[in-house]
């Protein structure tokens, strides 16, 4: 379908809507990227291309069940479910604006999917991963429930956090592209110290 993984990472990334400045990310990181993903399945046939591709590559690990966190991480893995025949299940965004720590926001799986989530296999399916706060917010609700997350797939990878991540826990990794992207936490961000005004990523 595609020509190659760098061709491929192009045409992603020319279905959505991105720039460069500095950017509180939701896990509390600064970075110097921001892609808005409320445009990536604007083009829906073109993503269930990108999702076909994403389920060719999770098919070895016979899971049960995809799971993704809302909101368009969600989108992306119930197109990857419908290719792999799986069951489908999102984990639900809670946000603590008192909290100041890193990795602040939470991801919970709704009280009604849960009892179907325990005992299986499950891969998490997130769209753009940078340091992995949906993922890994997801990641932990479903090992409380009792689930066996075998592997994280993604569209894109943004920088190297999300493999650290699943180096520690011992989980597959399964990406359809990786572009190299800068991370600070908000006390060794250069681009405050230069001076740089901090935008909330998503709130302009």
């Amino acid at each position: 379908m595609y020509a190659g993984t760098e061709f491929m990472t192009e045409h992603l990334l020319s279905l959505v809507h991105g720039r460069q400045g500095h950017f509180r990310l939701e896990s509390g990181h600064h970075g110097d990227v921001w892609f808005q993903l409320e445009t990536l399945c604007w083009r829906s046939r073109e993503i269930q291309k990108f999702a076909a591709r994403l389920a060719a590559h999770l098919a070895p690990y016979e899971v049960e069940v995809i799971c993704g966190p809302l909101v368009e991480g969600a989108f992306v893995a119930l197109l990857v479910s419908v290719e792999l025949g799986c069951d489908f299940a999102y984990a639900e965004r809670f946000a603590d604006a008192k909290r100041e720590e890193l990795f602040p926001v939470e991801y919970r799986v709704p009280q009604g999917l849960q009892p179907m989530i325990k005992g299986k296999r499950v891969a998490i399916v997130n769209d753009f991963i940078s340091a992995g706060s949906a993922v890994r917010g997801t990641f932990l609700d479903l090992n409380l429930l009792g689930a066996k997350v075998v592997v994280i797939g993604a569209l894109l990878a943004l920088g190297n956090a999300i493999g650290e991540f699943t180096a520690e826990h011992r989980i597959a990794l399964e990406l359809l592209g990786r572009l190299p992207s800068n991370l600070w936490t908000p006390s060794q961000c250069p681009l405050c110290v230069a001076g740089v005004p901090l935008e909330i990523a998503g709130m302009s």
